[in-house]
């Protein structure tokens, strides 16, 4: 659909076909996944060309299907779907098969609405070599299965038919079972993989965002101004540059309902970050998504492995956990699991941390360490405008995903004000700044203690201690060149984060810095 509409994209043309459907091929178990409801939401709210194919063959390993789907049919509960179509079919029956997706697919081709078919199959052995399904299936179910198996149910009708003799339907059935074992033996003699290899992948093997090619020159105009308007800024500014940009996320639109836009000031994100986007850029590129994080977070991956340039918001970090499927198992993982195959080039921002009236326990969470034990994502968490921009771009034209941290405590606040820095202005990652120099300590922090640092280094001077703090920027990669030079140099060190004492990311740098750098420690972390 944005290749449809977004005519400025360059060469969208060959990106796309204008009769193209989506497939999603899943089980019964599967439908009880939360993922499965968000994912049927958008598509029926949106009429989007996507078939379901659902094989139930009525367990999900041992779980019996009517301890998954209420009533035990899943295709009665989606029929109140609106503009979705649902089929039900013997998913046995090689004719009724091919009958209902041949219908599904025009549907969605034709682009009435996405289609749901509902095919009643059978196992035809167990789960997994772990399963064993004689332990909770009786041998008459079995049996009955086994009358059912697809082959011999199309075998049964070919001979019936005189499509076919007794002998040919062996030699397939040979020759089937010669192919799918010379395949394994090849696989079996292929050597194994390089063990160098391991990591291969994990991030982007062309674009490395900590590189000098990330290292531009600030050009400030205007007058100082807050973070919030520093991010707002850059992101307008990359939106005009690249029409692939698309942001989303809940209440990050002036107003869904476009007809409003000329008697209301517009809501622009809850806290106005994206405040003015789709008044200038359009609906299709700013638009309001459902309150389900999977949601976002998934249809930004598919987007992103299309060629789409998403950045979505998840409205608090609080709730950015039943996302967490979607970001660790496939934002993460896409291109290392793909061998560089595929790939999805995103930003998730997430405003983040405490300090704030009112926040409570469900609005002041922080866990960056949560997302840097997840290889494949990077982190930013800029604590000035000047650097919220400039991090802000490297992320947006990095070729990796990127979750954008943005302290709440430190929208608005008067001195972390900057200057823009310009269209163009970018910041690596991986290369932290020295907010203070010093000689007897250092501090190294990020977000919002960095201020607080320099606060408390400045009390700290006034007793005759000189206090360098270390602002990191970035937490994956972090600078370690810079932490180390630094303790070097002053050989006592203190971390300062907004996060759980126990395995919170500066037990990380504690325990490398002891690591790597003990000798030159003259106390304790």
């Amino acid at each position: 659909r944005f290749y449809e509409r977004l005519t400025d994209i360059p060469g969208r043309a060959a990106r796309f076909h204008p009769d193209e459907v989506v497939y999603v091929s899943l089980g019964e178990g599967a439908t009880a996944e939360g993922e499965f409801w968000e994912s049927l939401n958008t598509a029926c709210g949106k009429r989007l060309p996507v078939v379901y194919l659902v094989q139930d063959n009525g367990y999900a390993i041992s779980v019996p299907v009517e301890v998954q789907t209420p009533g035990g049919d899943i295709s009665k509960i989606v029929t109140a779907f609106p503009n979705l179509l649902v089929l039900k079919t013997d998913g046995t029956n090689f004719l009724d098969s091919h009958q209902a997706m041949h219908e599904a697919i025009a549907c969605a081709r034709e682009r009435r609405g996405p289609a749901l078919v509902h095919a009643q199959v059978i196992r035809p052995y167990s789960h997994s070599l772990s399963d064993d399904e004689k332990l909770y299936k009786t041998p008459k179910e079995r049996e009955a299965e086994a009358e059912r198996d697809p082959i011999r149910v199309f075998g049964r009708f070919l001979l019936a038919h005189e499509l076919t003799t007794e002998s040919e339907l062996q030699q397939i059935a040979a020759d089937a079972e010669d192919e799918v074992s010379q395949a394994a033996a090849r696989a079996l003699r292929a050597a194994r993989p390089a063990k160098e290899s391991a990591a291969s992948f994990v991030f982007s093997p062309d674009v490395d965002p900590s590189s000098a090619a990330f290292d531009t020159p600030a050009r400030p105009t205007g007058k100082p101004d807050t973070m919030v308007a520093a991010i707002n800024r850059t992101l307008r500014d990359d939106m005009q540059a690249d029409p692939r940009i698309v942001v989303f996320g809940q209440d990050v639109a002036d107003a869904t309902r476009e007809e409003a836009l000329s008697a209301v000031p517009g809501k622009g994100g809850v806290f106005k970050v994206t405040h003015g986007l789709q008044r200038l850029f359009g609906a299709t590129r700013v638009f309001n998504s459902p309150l389900a994080e999977a949601n976002i977070v998934g249809r930004a991956v598919g987007m992103a492995t299309r060629g789409i340039k998403p950045i979505v918001e998840i409205q608090f970090f609080d709730y950015i956990w039943p996302a967490m499927m979607q970001l660790r198992d496939e934002m993460a993982m896409l291109r290392y699991r793909s061998g560089n195959s595929f790939s999805c080039p995103m930003v998730v921002r997430v405003p983040v941390g405490g300090y704030l009236r009112g926040g409570g326990p469900y609005h002041s969470q922080s866990g960056e360490s949560m997302f840097a034990h997840c290889p494949g994502i990077r982190i930013a968490y800029p604590c000035t405008a000047v650097d919220a921009a400039g991090l802000l771009r490297t992320a947006i034209r990095c070729d990796d995903p990127v979750m954008f941290l943005e302290h709440k405590h430190l929208y608005r606040q008067t001195y972390n004000k900057g200057e823009y820095p310009g269209a163009d202005f970018m910041i690596p990652f991986g290369r932290g700044s020295l907010r203070r120099d010093g000689d007897d300590v250092v501090v190294l922090t990020w977000g919002a203690l960095v201020q607080r640092s320099l606060v408390a280094a400045q009390q700290a001077e006034k007793d005759g201690i000189s206090v360098a703090v270390f602002d990191l920027r970035t937490i994956i990669p972090y600078d370690w060149d810079g932490i180390a030079g630094l303790v070097r140099r002053t050989s006592r060190v203190v971390i300062a984060h907004e996060e759980q004492l126990t395995a919170g990311f500066g037990g990380e740098l504690s325990a490398r810095i002891v690591g790597e750098l003990f000798e030159y420690l003259d106390a304790p972390i």
